[in-house]
């Protein structure tokens, strides 16, 4: 085998981190494949030599390919209207590795990159790389241009609004799974007290339409404003609602048509549910079907 033989097949082997590296940064399964892609097109026209640092090497480099594309992508969503979410990840009604969908909810969770969207783009580097991907801080701080020491400030203070914004979800899918089927359950009959029995005091309720149509709207707080607005505009949807994974965790997925039309991802926090996050953008919702190559 040559030289370029071995980068392909290593880089091949290396594309399930990759993606999961930018689908971190960036919460988007197509951008993170564009980022994958154009760290191959970096890969094939410099070759970094060696051959036990290249998974670093390809790490760092998508970490700063995903930089500049956030970068980009915030300055165009500054008239975004509703709440921008992350492209699900939907894994089905079943999971033949509750081990696997434990660790995808606890690093991929919409919890938690609901949180590195408020990130600054360089905390959110400084944070994932370091925290996530063991990256030493001297190399992070050569992709955002600043000292080590100034680096490890950007993670401390992404970690800290992790800790401080970000729900613990409960762990055990069983249970999560129970209370998302007394949610659904609870939404079809119409019935307002079971629905507050299952919603924390707190929770949120966001939407995600791709930034127009009814999903552009602020975020509803309250379990009695959230069960009101499902029971109003939710109802002729609730019927068509099946179980699924998102993002690791118990969800929902609405179809019309034989289609995707929404999907529903719920935090649930000592038995009761903190926050759903409905994504309606046609986008990411359209792309369901194309989630095909996994991630780490």
């Amino acid at each position: 085998m040559n030289r370029r033989e071995w980068l392909t097949e290593e880089f091949e082997r290396q594309r399930p981190h990759l993606r999961g590296v930018a689908y971190r940064m960036l919460g988007s399964i197509s951008e993170a494949e564009d980022a994958v892609q154009e760290a191959w097109v970096r890969l094939d026209r410099r070759d970094p030599g060696g051959r036990d640092d290249l998974r670093r090497w390809l790490t760092v480099v998508v970490g700063r390919i995903s930089l500049d594309m956030l970068r980009s992508r915030r300055s165009r969503r500054e008239d975004y209207a509703g709440s921008w979410l992350p492209e699900p990840i939907v894994t089905g009604t079943s999971t033949d590795s509750p081990e696997h969908d434990a660790v995808l909810a606890d690093s991929v969770g919409l919890a938690l990159l609901v949180v590195l969207e408020t990130l600054s783009p360089a905390e959110r580097l400084a944070f994932v790389l370091h925290d996530v991907f063991a990256v030493p801080f001297d190399e992070i701080a050569d992709v955002v241009g600043k000292t080590p020491a100034a680096t490890r400030q950007l993670a401390s203070r992404a970690r800290r609004r992790i800790h401080d914004s970000a729900p613990q979800p409960d762990a055990d899918l069983a249970v999560q799974r129970s209370v998302v089927d007394g949610f659904l359950a609870a939404a079809r009959a119409g019935d307002f007290d079971a629905l507050l029995r299952v919603l924390d005091p707190d929770v949120v309720f966001r939407f995600d339409g791709g930034g127009s149509g009814p999903l552009a709207r602020h975020a509803i707080q309250g379990a009695e404003a959230v069960a009101r607005e499902l029971l109003s505009t939710g109802a002729p949807f609730a019927p068509l609602a099946e179980p699924a994974f998102v993002n690791g965790a118990a969800g929902a997925i609405v179809r019309a048509a034989g289609r995707p039309r929404y999907v529903v991802g719920f935090t649930v926090v000592k038995g009761r549910i903190a926050a759903l996050d409905l994504m309606g953008d046609p986008a990411k919702v359209r792309g369901l079907s194309d989630q095909q190559g996994a991630i780490e």
